[in-house]
């Protein structure tokens, strides 16, 4: 007689065998090639993380866009751009179609290069040699040259804070030839040349005219330049106050140690004025804020920032979180608390690292979907399901902190929905947050535990829907891509409202590369 535990009856649909493995060499599902470029461009920051080095990275992008069409990594470039809001990796993109379609490069670049921080990656990127060629080129020199000479005077100084390379460096390369008056001083003052001072425009003049009565110490009105430009010099806290009335949401938000270092919160009035900037409602959506870095601020804000700043922090993470969607249903969210976790959401970049940890936006997803959806249940997870009792009115970053004290142990994706499943639970969506990387529940063969299990729920719940929110970027899946199985990576609040389509029968389980696909080349 056969051996019956080996060759035992399969309930419900065959399910397909494991394609790949993970970083732990326990079996997974690859990814097509498109849908890696997409979770490396809306995750992915060029960083060694806990399972990968910066080197693989970059060789796992380059190898992917020999494979992929021109026209798709123009899309990708654009979406995580604007949708993704990350820097290096659709500068990267964007630099990698420099050589392999400048025409389309030229079609999409204002879109990607954005800024003067972006132009330098840019650059950057190229001159490296990394992507092919260690010269600009012709076209692209076009392109930087025209940003240089239609940006504004309080762009270019944007740009002009920031090393390797320069701006300096920039214009020496490319040559610029401005047809204004003021803009060709600039230039001169920016690469340290001669210049009648009289000739440039406002804001620099004020900042040459503030050096000069700085050092004579009757400088008073603080000139409208980037914070970092003003550092050498010996501020009081008034001036330091000026600063942060006039400085841009992201920069006070990065900056409130800074302003309790000078006594800008020691001056009456003042925590009320920098409470009032973070909480706005309009700044904190063009501000284009990711909710990570909300809780980065939040975290770092040291005792000498004013309850009422932190506070402030509080309610912007709120406001952050608007596309945060009520879920119909019966609605399961899974946070991974496991060891691997604990790395740097934006991997390792030395003095740049990020503390905010994986664990912590996977907690923030958590204590998000929670915020508004009262009744979800909260399983978080590492070798087995952690008891945690979450009360839904506490704030986000409440939550969050709650769920992201608990970290530790070794990953199985399946565990949340084998307890789902002991219990016999009624579930209409399945939430997991994690980095994929499981091994605990690894099988010899065929499919993975997590597909395994969530085959068993179906049966008992055949409309459910499993959405695997991926925290840093990889090639591979616990689950894969089906109908009822949709793969996502991101940290932005995009992520939300794509949850919030898949669930409702309004996105398919392809809607990661679908979304991208979608995204028009057309001039805008």
């Amino acid at each position: 007689m056969v051996n019956t535990q080996l060759f035992h009856t399969i309930k419900g649909a065959l399910l397909p065998a494991a394609t790949a493995r993970n970083a732990h060499q326990a079996p997974a599902y690859a990814f097509s090639a498109k849908h890696q470029l997409a979770q490396l461009a809306a995750t992915g920051c060029l960083s060694r993380s806990f399972y990968a080095n910066a080197e693989d990275q970059l060789d796992q992008v380059l190898t992917l866009t020999q494979k992929l069409e021109p026209a798709f990594i123009a899309k990708t470039a654009i979406y995580g751009r604007q949708s993704g809001h990350m820097k290096d990796m659709p500068a990267l993109l964007a630099a990698t179609l420099a050589v392999r379609d400048v025409a389309l490069l030229s079609q999409v670049f204002s879109r990607v290069v954005d800024n003067g921080k972006m132009l330098r990656n840019f650059v950057q990127i190229l001159r490296s040699g990394s992507v092919g060629r260690k010269s600009l080129g012709s076209r692209p020199k076009k392109l930087v040259q025209h940003w240089l000479l239609t940006a504004t005077e309080k762009q270019l100084l944007n740009a002009a804070v920031g090393n390797t390379p320069s701006l300096a460096d920039v214009v020496k390369m490319v040559h610029p030839k401005p047809a204004e008056a003021w803009r060709a001083a600039w230039f001169a003052w920016l690469i340290g040349k001669p210049v009648d001072e009289a000739a440039l425009p406002p804001i620099t003049q004020a900042f040459e005219r503030f050096k000069r009565e700085s050092a004579q110490g009757v400088a008073t009105e603080v000139p409208d330049v980037p914070f970092q430009m003003l550092t050498a010099l010996a501020l009081n806290s008034a001036q330091w106050a000026q600063i942060a009335r006039s400085g841009s949401w992201q920069m006070v938000r990065q900056n409130l140690n800074t302003f309790a270092r000078h006594g800008v919160f020691d001056l009456p009035g003042m925590a009320e004025v920098v409470a009032a900037k973070l909480n706005d409602a309009q700044a904190v959506a063009k501000a284009r804020v990711m909710p990570y870095q909300l809780m980065s601020a939040f975290m770092a804000a040291g005792e000498s920032v004013p309850a009422q700043v932190r506070d402030a922090l509080q309610d912007a993470m709120e406001l952050s979180l608007a596309n945060v969607p009520a879920l119909a249903g019966r609605v399961v969210v899974c946070p991974d608390v496991s060891g691997s976790m604990s790395s740097s959401v934006t991997g390792y970049r030395g003095s740049a690292t990020s503390s905010v940890r994986c664990i912590d936006v996977a907690a923030l997803v958590a204590a998000a979907v929670l915020r508004k959806n009262p009744q979800a249940r909260v399983l978080p997870f590492e070798q087995d399901v952690v008891k945690l009792s979450l009360n839904a009115r506490d704030s986000v970053m409440t939550n969050a902190q709650a769920l992201a004290k608990i970290g530790g142990g070794g990953t199985n994706c399946s565990a949340p929905l084998a307890l789902l499943n002991r219990q016999g639970a009624e579930v209409d969506l399945v939430i997991l947050v994690s980095d994929n990387e499981s091994w605990v529940d690894a099988n010899r063969r065929g499919a993975t535990q997590t597909l395994r299990e969530w085959e068993v729920l179906k049966q008992r719940n055949p409309k459910a829907r499993l959405v695997c929110i991926d925290i840093q970027p990889t090639a591979t899946t616990q689950a894969a891509e089906r109908h009822d199985i949709m793969n996502v990576g991101g940290f932005s609040d995009a992520v939300f409202t794509m949850v919030a389509n898949f669930a409702t029968s309004k996105m398919d389980a392809e809607h990661w590369v679908g979304e991208i696909e979608n995204v028009s080349l057309a001039a805008q």
